[in-house]
């Protein structure tokens, strides 16, 4: 067979498209159980919607929201009904100004309405449990409010919980409370996502517990108390350890008004490899 010029640069473009068929399929195989899509997760003790100048402004706090661009929110300190915040229903009501889907979570009633945690979803909420954490002493009552929803591109469905921790100087509760963040972590293969004001600090026993299961986001602390000056971080964003989570970025926002908290914020990427 004889070749001319024409030919071989026929048989070279051949040759190439199926070198690149082979580096797309072994490609597609290797990294098929890669979750590519990210998460923008924003965890925000709210103070139920009072700010450090003393007004009650729910707006500003959807705003922050907003401009987070987060998928999923977990708030702390929300009021639902309670007389000091105008008897307000403020997880629904930021649901709307955000356009989000919402659960509450009521620990205790107060000021003739409930009181406790929320979450906000882009997603719809398919499934939600509120639980009571353990109560030491007699304190306040503390929970974890967990909802299940389905992230566009994942295989699997993702579990996603709000928390707020006891804030006396004891750490018993918090350290009880602990334990039962560990074992939820444990009790299902499904990826979960932990958020919240857990009323610690990095290198406490009751932190040093959680994190048996459940992995920071961040390595370093990222103050978000006193909202003024931030010092120390409380609030903390976490994956369990059973799935390989990239957090991307962590941050904490620049606002200290709205709330007696900064709110934090993490992008993160579930590699199901």
């Amino acid at each position: 067979m004889i070749w001319n010029m024409s030919s071989k640069r026929s048989f070279v473009r051949h040759l190439s498209f199926a070198f690149l068929g082979v580096l797309t399929a072994l490609s597609g195989s290797l990294f098929a159980q890669e979750e590519t899509r990210t998460l923008r997760v924003l965890s925000y003790n709210i103070h139920h919607g009072e700010g450090t100048d003393g007004k009650l402004d729910l707006e500003r706090i959807a705003k922050l929201i907003l401009d987070s661009k987060a998928d999923l929110v977990a708030l702390q300190e929300v009021d639902k009904k309670v007389s000091r915040s105008q008897g307000v229903d403020q997880a629904a009501e930021l649901a709307k100004l955000t356009k989000m889907h919402f659960i509450f979570g009521k620990n205790i009633s107060f000021g003739g309405g409930d009181y406790g945690n929320a979450v906000l979803s882009r997603f719809p909420i398919q499934e939600s449990q509120n639980r009571h954490l353990p109560n030491v002493k007699k304190g306040e009552q503390r929970g974890a409010l967990t909802l299940k929803v389905q992230v566009p591109e994942w295989k699997s469905p993702l579990l996603f919980t709000s928390t707020h921790w006891d804030h006396r100087r004891e750490a018993e509760e918090r350290e009880q409370s602990a334990k039962v963040l560990v074992e939820m972590a444990m009790d299902t293969e499904m990826p979960q996502l932990l958020a919240g004001d857990l009323n610690t600090v990095v290198g406490s026993k009751a932190l040093e517990l959680l994190c048996a299961s459940w992995t920071l986001a961040n390595d370093k602390p990222l103050p978000t108390i006193p909202v003024s000056n931030p010092t120390k971080q409380i609030d903390f964003i976490l994956g369990n350890k059973s799935h390989r989570w990239v957090f991307e970025q962590t941050q904490v926002l620049n606002e200290a008004i709205a709330s007696d908290h900064r709110a934090i914020l993490t992008v993160v990427r579930l590699d199901g490899a």
